[in-house]
């Protein structure tokens, strides 16, 4: 009865519609009915869910993770080790490359073996029944819980204990100096130094001439096409110092000193001057001259006739052309006591006696070109400095630097103050390379005009020119602590940032005191690479505008943004007036291109002398694929 169908006859029952149909055997039946596919996919069933249920089933997901966070937790420690090492940035790089490029290898190598009682085993080779593949996954559990805890450990002690603390490490202005690229050149037989003519007379109150008269031969000497003639700045570095002549030399790089005294009293002179070879202390030449204040001139040709006839080498003709020598005695000690106080001008009263006292001397004698072209120099640096603000400053120190020329067309400075108004002020390029040009033809050893000239390539996007020129100049002026800022500057512009580094180390080392140049390293350190030991440095910066800059761009790369903020602020509060292109450039780097734009706009308004800059500013690397950083170029007249 069981087996039979209800509807009796063998008859099926009819069925109600959708119902299922009745399990073979009879309604008492047992059935094993066939079990729907697991994971059901709506593409692609089966497949997908059972790659992942495989990939998880021979742990290579926690292989994966555990990979990922012990990278994450070597990585920091290995880039500080690096740093202590001083190891190029590349080495870091490329360890970051070597660690991706295992990640791959490492998911193969867990899909591809198992670990076994007996050892290491392709997986297919293994027996289920046999596989240890649930306890090497919980070891590996362990093992990522450990590692993050560790990282968990470590991320907390660097964002709340060792990011306040901010490490300390040697500073830049303290750390050895390795060997700048102009100190590699070999001391030339045909250079020389001409120290300071000690001021031997009786009152001592003449030392303004002892140095004017030392500037004239140094101006002199300069003009020999094949003699290196070191410039004023680090010859005088060594005033009033007792060292011996082969320290001096070597110091300068140069293989000869010029060294001599001045007495004068009244219109009476005696000037004393003897040549030196720097590695024997051999005297080559020695003379006493006895002469009127009207002869001076006369003293200086023949001293530098003299010294060019020792060392074998030519002066150009006509070194002292005609309006170089004033008429009057008086008109030229006004000169001379105006250039002494415009070297030590540091405040705007200071500068404005230096111009009056210039204007003095002109008024004595209005044929006189250097007392012109030192007008143009003041002029200038009132007009730089904002010691004297508005448009007819700058006017009035172009004006003076064409009187200058129009006077004695063979006097090198009044082509580079013109030159470097037309570059700073007026951004006319062509005008600015063609008076450089011309200056260095007449006085190819001036340190001033050649180091213009390398601003001038720089400004240009001219690498290779404007490392000669700067090289050249450092060479010619190592003494003196800003040649070293401009080849820093150009240095890091170049991307060779260890080097720009060490040009700041040696600029502090002749400078310790000098603003903004911790500041300026430890921004070479963060764009290099380096932010944690460059928020260090920064920390050792004097000038408050340049430390907040610093800080600005530093906190950025940290990820400490609020910190960042607040820096930006303090520094838009300061430097709104003075510095608009620091703040463009801190924007720039954070990535708000809109606000970079809108205070480069502004500098450019202002005549910032630092927007020149802009094409060859790395802080700026951001603006450059901006239409509107073509259109600033454009403003400013430099080649796209």
């Amino acid at each position: 009865m069981g087996k039979k169908s209800a509807s009796g006859g063998g008859q099926r029952a009819k069925e109600p519609l959708g119902a299922a149909p009745a399990p073979p055997g009879g309604p008492g039946a047992v059935v094993t009915r066939p079990a729907p596919p697991p994971y059901e996919h709506g593409h692609h069933p089966h497949i997908e869910f059972k790659f992942f249920e495989e990939l998880k089933h021979r742990n290579v997901v926690r292989v994966a993770v555990l990979y990922l966070l012990a990278c994450w937790l070597i990585l920091d420690p290995v880039h500080v080790v690096f740093h202590m090492l001083e190891v190029p940035a590349w080495a870091s790089r490329l360890v970051v490359v070597l660690m991706a490029a295992g990640l791959p290898a490492a998911l193969l190598f867990a899909w591809a073996f198992e670990i076994t009682p007996e050892g290491l085993k392709p997986t297919l080779e293994v027996d289920p029944k046999r596989s240890i593949r649930t306890l090497t996954g919980r070891r590996l559990d362990r093992a990522i819980i450990v590692v993050l805890v560790l990282a968990l450990g470590y991320f907390v002690a660097d964002k709340f204990w060792l990011a306040k603390r901010e490490p300390v490490p040697e500073s830049v202005a303290t750390k050895p100096t390795p060997p700048l690229a102009p100190a590699a050149i070999a001391v030339p037989e045909k250079s020389i130094a001409v120290l300071p003519f000690v001021d031997m007379s009786e009152k001592k109150d003449q030392e303004y001439f002892s140095d004017g008269l030392t500037e004239e031969l140094i101006d002199h000497l300069s003009h020999g096409a094949d003699l290196k003639v070191i410039a004023r700045t680090s010859s005088f570095s060594f005033k009033g110092k007792n060292e011996d002549v082969r320290t001096i030399a070597s110091k300068l790089g140069v293989a000869h000193l010029l060294e001599g005294s001045v007495r004068k009293a009244g219109n009476e002179l005696r000037v004393t001057a003897q040549l030196i070879r720097a590695s024997d202390g051999t005297h080559l030449w020695s003379q006493t001259y006895d002469r009127t204040l009207v002869d001076i001139f006369k003293v200086q040709d023949e001293i530098a006739t003299t010294v060019a006839h020792a060392l074998k080498v030519s002066l150009l003709g006509g070194f002292v052309p005609n309006g170089t020598g004033s008429r009057s005695t008086e008109a030229y000690e006004l000169f001379l006591q105006a250039q002494s106080m415009l070297r030590h001008a540091s405040t705007a009263a200071a500068n404005e006696k230096a111009v009056d006292q210039m204007h003095r001397a002109i008024e004595l004698d209005p044929r006189f070109a250097p007392a012109w072209a030192q007008l143009s120099n003041a002029r200038f640096n009132q007009a730089q400095r904002g010691f004297v603000p508005g448009e007819q400053v700058w006017s009035d120190a172009r004006r003076a630097a064409e009187k200058a020329i129009a006077l004695d067309p063979k006097l090198a400075d009044g082509y580079t103050y013109l030159a470097r108004i037309q570059a700073l002020h007026e951004w006319d390029w062509a005008g600015a390379q063609t008076h450089l040009a011309q200056a260095l033809v007449l006085d190819p050893g001036n340190a001033f005009a050649i180091s213009w000239a390398g601003a001038l390539a720089q400004i240009a996007g001219q690498g290779d020119a404007a490392r000669e020129f700067i090289e050249k100049g450092v060479s010619l002026d190592p003494m003196l602590g800003s040649r070293y800022g401009d080849y820093a500057r150009f240095l890091f512009y170049m991307k060779r940032d260890r080097e720009a580094l060490a040009a700041i180390r040696k600029l502090l080392a002749l400078i310790p005191d000098d603003a903004g140049w911790h500041a300026f390293a430890g921004i070479v350190m963060t764009v290099s690479g380096d932010p944690a030991h460059a928020l260090a440095e920064i920390n050792n910066e004097t000038d408050e505008e340049s430390r907040q800059q610093g800080r600005a761009i530093t906190y950025q790369a940290l990820g400490r943004r609020n910190d960042s903020d607040a820096a930006l602020a303090a520094l838009e509060e300061k430097s709104a007036d003075s510095d608009p292109v620091d703040i463009a450039e801190v924007h720039a780097f954070r990535g708000e291109i809109d606000q970079a734009f809108a205070w480069l706009d502004r500098a450019i308004r202002k005549r910032d002398p630092y927007c020149v800059f802009i094409k060859t500013d790395r802080l700026l690397e951001n603006l450059r694929g901006d239409p509107r950083y073509r259109t600033l170029l454009r403003k400013m007249r430099l080649p796209e």
